[in-house]
């Protein structure tokens, strides 16, 4: 973005620049600067009966200054904590010239500026553990004013707390709210937790096409582009499902991803265009055995980062202990709602939802009338970790009938805290049913029904090549990381969320 005006505080930055380059001293050097600890060990290792940390060279940025006489103070903020630093005139400048000292630390270095120390440990007579410096260099000039928080008589003022300025500029939340790092680090490990949990059992992580000629695996809106050198509309993947499938077709017992997908549709605090999946296809399994394994793999995850399996979120604790309650949808509906809707055709579920208030419109079938009820009235109850299973055939395009009831399917979804976090099937290997399905898909698309699914031939002859029996489930990745690191919404556990453009 073209900066298109320049504060007074900020042009004062910028005369600071030239002077500095004035003075022969580069703002930005190209060397490196070969750090050797990190605030963080310094404060939590220094002991001064065992005169440790005594060639200490470290580096962080500029969070506060105290300018005196011939002696300053100042804090820097590295990437694991701030520490105090005492800058002492005659110290970091040669006895024939003060400037650096008088002119260039007192004078042109700012709060932002990013510098480098090179000192030993010690402790003043206040008692704070702080680094002498011997050596002081500029690495990187601030051209820009942090919002530095400060306190006067109990009250905070110029807090960064607007949550649209957080997530546009995050990388300045990130350097004033230090504690915003947290739920990115537990993200990271929550990720790698689950990695391996699927490599002990063996099985292989791969990748799969981000655009794709027919976006499939999932009832949702696309993004769509187009290949110019092949002169084709291609879409962002809504889902890497049948991809996966296609794997498993091919002989791999197992495989996962952690994918990037993309969906046309509203944004909310649970909600963003751009987010991760991670999804799993395991031979010769059906979705009991998928429920199983989920609950060890989420129970492992919540014992992981919290060494606990009650991790709170808002104003409950959500267990994660193993086993979870099991329900089917249609009981859920009879609990919650008070209506049957197991044989019910398309009309008498459309008076249903009428009966009960359900919003509905006209595109919507069988399948989106059932989850409609099941929304507004099942949801909110299911706060504990419940798989909601047995779902009708109209919800379900991708999953195996049900063994013991063809009006059903082999699916599952994990809810916790009123949301789905996990979806999972028997998946549908009978390429003559599964073009059926899309077949009736294709109907609710003409109907205006702007989610309902395309039919993917490829995958249907893939299938008829023979898939064994499978399950595959689905995990949302952000929703998962908002309820292990307590964060009530996505934007979040995202670095950077869409946003609208300033």
């Amino acid at each position: 973005m073209e900066n298109q005006y320049i504060s007074e505080q900020e042009q004062i930055r910028r005369n600071a620049l030239k002077e500095l380059e004035n003075l022969g001293i580069d703002p930005y050097p190209a060397a490196g600067f070969p750090v050797n600890t990190t605030a963080l060990q310094i404060l939590k290792g220094y002991d001064p009966q065992k005169e440790n940390f005594q060639q200490v060279t470290l580096a962080g940025r500029i969070m506060s200054r105290r300018i005196m006489g011939a002696a300053s103070f100042m804090v820097i903020q590295d990437h694991t904590t701030r520490i105090q630093i005492y800058v002492k005139r005659d110290e970091i400048c040669p006895e024939e010239d003060k400037t650096l000292y008088n002119t260039v630390f007192k004078k042109l270095f700012d709060i932002g500026d990013i510098v480098g120390i090179r000192g030993f440990a010690f402790i003043t007579k206040t008692g704070e553990i702080s680094v002498h410096a011997k050596d002081l260099v500029l690495l990187s000039k601030s051209l820009r004013v942090l919002p530095i928080v400060k306190e006067k008589e109990g009250q905070v003022y110029d807090a960064f707390t607007d949550p649209e300025q957080r997530y546009r500029m995050r990388y300045v939340d990130l350097i004033v709210n230090p504690h915003v790092k947290e739920p990115f680090v537990k993200r990271t490990k929550m990720v790698n937790v689950m990695r391996d949990f699927f490599n002990s059992h063996g099985y292989l992580e791969v990748e799969t096409p981000i655009l794709q000629p027919i976006p499939g695996g999932a009832n949702a809106r696309p993004f769509v582009t187009h290949h110019n050198a092949l002169d084709i509309p291609l879409y962002m993947r809504i889902a890497n499902e049948l991809y996966l499938k296609k794997l498993i077709v091919g002989g791999f017992p197992g495989v996962y991803e952690f994918s990037k997908d993309f969906r046309n549709e509203g944004m909310d605090r649970t909600h963003n265009p751009e987010f991760t999946v991670l999804e799993i296809y395991v031979a010769y399994k059906d979705y009991f055995w998928m429920m199983d394994f989920t609950e060890k793999l989420v129970e492992k995850v919540a014992l992981e980062l919290h060494g606990t399996t009650e991790v709170p979120f808002g104003d409950r604790i959500i267990d994660w202990k193993r086993p979870y309650k099991r329900l089917s949808m249609i009981d859920a509906i009879k609990q919650y709602a008070g209506v049957d809707v197991a044989d019910m055709e398309e009309d008498a579920l459309r008076s249903a939802c009428r009966e009960l208030k359900v919003p509905i419109t006209p595109s919507m079938g069988k399948g989106k009338l059932i989850d409609a009820i099941f929304g507004e009235y099942c949801e909110k109850h299911l706060i504990q970790p419940t798989f909601i299973t047995d779902y009708p055939k109209a919800t379900s395009p991708l999953s195996k009938k049900h063994r013991n009831d063809p009006r059903l399917t082999e699916r599952f979804e994990l809810f916790v805290n009123g949301k789905e976090l996990a979806n999972a099937y028997s998946e549908l290997n009978d390429p003559i049913d599964q073009l059926e399905r899309f077949r009736d898909q294709i109907k609710l698309k003409e109907k205006g029904d702007d989610e309902a699914m395309f039919i993917d031939m490829d995958f249907i002859r893939a299938l008829e090549f023979g898939m064994p029996p499978t399950s595959g489930m689905g995990i949302g990745i952000d929703r998962l990381c908002m309820l292990m690191t307590n964060q009530p919404s996505i934007q979040d556990v995202l670095f950077f969320p869409q946003m609208r453009p300033e």
